[in-house]
């Protein structure tokens, strides 16, 4: 009798949590961001938002904690309670270098973290000054061979993928680059503009206005192939270092634990919103291809760049206290 009735309460307590399972949202989702407003990933969140929130039915209300490179946001997440209303918008950087590049990190984010969609992955651009001697990307990496010591790159921050980027070249060429992070694009590319610096490998999105305006020269594209919309562009393998390809991307995670049936159902409404005509204009107006991938998908994915992050960061001997 008592093994009945602890059978009858286990399918009580089975079909309670599939019907809230089923029901989920029933109040709003917090979507947790490492970077401050106004930054890449407050921009790509909100050119989500609206039509996200519509597609779940339930507001999705940004909570920003930014700093450390989004290890402080990461930390948070981790921490929550894996019920399927609190979410992570990140990007390559905590979600694939900082377990490498800062000591303080002591968790891999694929052991703490479930993976929901990938959301975007977009080239960056090689940009010198308009005055800069260097014409095209061959001529950069003949002057970085040639005056390695001399030669400045900037990035929005350590461990960004920009700082990933030109620590890539770096190793490639086997050259010695002095890597000068800044607090965001924005100071980087205006000392770079002010020829404070010797090149950046920047987002497009952040650089568009300065190569438009004739302030930046763009030499290269990081990807392994090029960008349909500058198809004059060279990438930088073709440009002389075979094989090179770095992009930097976004995605949404969640706290390991949260039920799969949540995050199968996050995961479509966020591939549904990127889907649609109206965010697939916001993103392109920056440049920025849409992604949006399964959960599976996005899991090898991130396995993949959190090994290479690893492999990078340890040739380059990066670590931060």
């Amino acid at each position: 009798m008592k093994f009945v009735i602890k059978l009858a309460l286990g399918i009580a307590a089975s079909s309670l949590a599939t019907g809230a399972q089923a029901e989920w949202p029933e109040r709003p989702v917090r979507m947790v961001i490492g970077f401050a407003p106004g930054g890449a990933s407050d921009i790509a969140f909100k050119m989500v938002q609206d039509v996200l929130a519509e597609k779940l039915g339930q507001p999705v209300v940004p909570d920003y904690k930014a700093g450390a490179n989004g290890n402080i946001a990461n930390t948070a997440v981790a921490n929550a309670a894996p019920d399927g209303y609190t979410a992570l918008w990140a990007n390559v950087g905590p979600l694939a270098v900082n377990t490498y590049l800062y000591k303080s990190v002591k968790t891999d984010p694929g052991e703490v973290f479930a993976p929901v969609t990938q959301l975007t992955d977009s080239p960056l651009v090689v940009v010198v000054p308009k005055d800069s001697p260097y014409k095209t990307m061959q001529d950069l990496i003949a002057g970085i061979r040639e005056d390695q010591e001399k030669l400045t790159f900037g990035s929005a921050g350590q461990g960004s993928s920009m700082h990933i980027a030109g620590t890539s070249l770096a190793l490639a060429l086997k050259a010695k680059l002095t890597h000068v992070p800044y607090k965001g694009s924005a100071p980087a590319l205006q000392d770079l503009i002010a020829g404070r610096l010797s090149f950046m490998i920047d987002s497009r999105s952040t650089t568009a206005p300065f190569i438009e305006n004739g302030t930046l020269r763009a030499l290269a594209i990081s990807s392994g192939k090029r960008a349909p919309d500058m198809p004059e562009l060279p990438t930088i393998a073709e440009s002389g270092v075979p094989g090179f390809n770095v992009t930097t991307w976004q995605a949404v995670v969640m706290p390991k634990g949260t039920p799969q049936p949540i995050i199968d159902k996050f995961s479509k409404a966020l591939r549904d919103a990127l889907n649609t005509a109206v965010v697939r204009e916001r993103f392109a107006r920056v440049y920025t291809p849409v992604v949006g991938s399964t959960p599976e998908q996005f899991a090898k994915f991130w396995a993949d760049e959190r090994t290479e992050a690893k492999i990078i960061v340890e040739k380059a001997k990066l670590r931060i206290d």
